[in-house]
């Protein structure tokens, strides 16, 4: 599913209208009209249901007016309050009022009222607050300031009847571009967007607003989309579905590959094992456990599966540089190398991630303290040959890009987009809503997942998937979007099975296959 900006849709609504010849009142018409079906559907009001349509005197509003009119035909008594004086209304939303106003005389309870200040909002308050039904027609996709005066009185006041909202376009008040609050927004239950979605309906908190979207259909050419460039998606089902080929009957653990995982250090030995075991899940055909030569007994009870190898060790019982020549060797029979989860950060350690990230031509897959090692210099990222993917969750990312974990978040998809065209890498940008950043600006957003895969060794279990999938011959770009998508929908499964908290990151690996079986295959 494309994502757009305000911008994009504005473009493609001028081309649609002057290139195509397509008036803008008949795409005011073919979105009133599909609003008002999603409308029935969802809320199935009655001729005893009373709608108030809250209208603003630009086009949001003039698709309430049209909403107004269907409500009416179908008996529904309904009240529109103009949040502006009705001389101030122009256009394509005008045409649509005068409409409204012809039916009047023949729609008993409906009625139109204005409220242009507060006092206007005083004496219209009773009737307000007793309606069954709001629709949010007051601003459209354009707003990028906060809203003040009338507006956020009446905002706040349709807020605190506890009665459903349903928005036109986008609730009013969130940002189209961000998903940010523009000081005050509606909460909706429900939302009709028309043509595509919009980056602000899924991104937090405007997806916490917007309730369930639907996208409405109003005419516009869906190749007007491949002009803007359109470079936000949102990751689906049926697209990973079609990454997963059939494997052939006379398959042996040779077919789907050999992966090399390095991590782990004392304190941290279960890092590189939920790594490695997921990688396991995930369908790799066989899996190298790199670890200290302190912690390699320890580790080896812990994974039946996959294979551990003891390796060079610093004084801190990390990875030494001095077992580079080793790990080459190694690589020279894998298909992919994961580095990173509970590598530690010992200056030796660090070395030899460096090391690696020049020198090693496997597809690499960097998480944890491998992203931070790399964050003292991202630069080296620039002298690889072959791809490479980074996990960094937030605090990590701030590390990498030289700036704090609040700017990170206030920005996730241009901090996200910024560092993978910089250093061309993909970067997989964990949290809630983990995106996908590819090196042409390509960026999607995983809509799987919840908050009770917030606890640790998550994002170990996610390197593994990825790296897992790329060992398989998957394309990292490929390994990045379905191990993101995969990840979340264990995390949804473990949720509707046990509840919003308390499974575990080994839990999580238990439900790979579950996933793939069901969903992907």
């Amino acid at each position: 599913m494309f994502l757009v900006t305000a911008k994009q849709m504005q473009e493609m609504d001028r081309y649609t209208i002057e290139k195509f010849g397509i008036p803008g009142r008949v795409l005011m018409e073919n979105a009133g009209r599909g609003a008002v079906d999603f409308l029935m559907e969802q809320f199935q009001p009655t001729p005893a249901t009373r709608v108030a349509v809250v209208a603003g005197r630009g086009n949001n509003g003039g698709d309430g007016w049209v909403m107004a009119r269907y409500l009416m035909e179908k008996q529904i008594p309904v009240t529109v309050y103009l949040l502006s004086e009705r001389d101030r209304v122009a256009g394509d939303a005008r045409a649509n009022m005068e409409l409204v106003e012809t039916l009047l005389p023949h729609s008993p309870g409906c009625a139109i009222k204005e409220i242009i200040d507060v006092k206007g909002l005083e004496k219209a308050r009773i009737g307000l607050i007793h309606q069954d039904l709001f629709v949010d027609a007051i601003f459209g996709t354009g707003l990028n300031s906060d809203i003040r005066g009338i507006f956020r009185e009446v905002i706040t006041c349709i807020n605190q009847t506890g009665k459903p909202v349903f928005a036109v376009d986008i609730p009013s008040g969130i940002n189209a571009d961000t998903g940010t609050v523009c000081g005050v927004s509606i909460r909706a239950a429900a939302t009709a967007t028309f043509a595509f979605a919009k980056i602000g309906h899924v991104l937090y908190p405007g997806n916490d607003h917007t309730g369930r979207l639907r996208v409405i259909d109003i005419g516009i050419p869906a190749f007007t989309a491949r002009d803007q460039d359109i470079r936000f998606q949102v990751l689906e089902k049926r697209a990973i579905r079609d990454l997963f080929p059939k494997r052939p009957f006379n398959s042996h653990k040779g077919s789907f590959g050999h992966l090399l995982v390095l991590a782990g250090s004392p304190g941290k030995t279960g890092a590189g094992v939920l790594c490695a075991n997921a990688a396991k899940r995930i369908g790799t055909g066989l899996v190298t456990l790199g670890v200290p030569d302190c912690i390699n007994s320890v580790v080896e009870p812990m994974v039946v599966e996959p294979m551990t190898v003891p390796l060079p060790e610093t004084g801190s019982g990390t990875l030494s540089a001095a077992g580079l020549d080793d790990i080459l060797v190694l690589a020279g029979t894998r298909q992919a190398l994961a580095l990173g989860p509970g590598l530690g950060t010992d200056p030796d350690t660090g070395k030899l991630v460096f090391a690696l990230v020049e020198k090693c031509p496997l597809p690499l897959i960097m998480d944890a303290d491998a992203v931070n090692c790399v964050a003292e210099n991202p630069d080296v990222l620039t002298s690889r040959t072959s791809p490479a993917v980074l996990t960094p969750h937030p605090g990590e990312m701030a590390r990498l890009a030289g700036i704090s974990t609040s700017e990170v978040q206030a920005d996730r998809p241009g901090t996200a987009r910024r560092f993978a065209e910089k250093f061309n890498v993909i970067l997989v940008l964990k949290g809630a809503q983990t995106l996908v950043a590819l090196p042409d600006g390509r960026l999607f957003l995983c809509p799987a997942g919840n908050p009770g895969m917030a606890t640790g060794g998550m994002g170990d279990v996610l390197t593994g998937m990825i790296a897992g999938l790329a060992a398989q011959g998957f394309s990292l770009e490929n390994a990045a979007m379905a191990g993101v998508f995969i990840h979340g929908m264990c995390g949804d499964l473990l949720a509707d099975r046990v509840g919003g908290f308390g499974f575990l990151a080994g839990d999580m690996i238990q439900a790979i296959p579950e996933v793939i079986h069901k969903h992907l295959t």
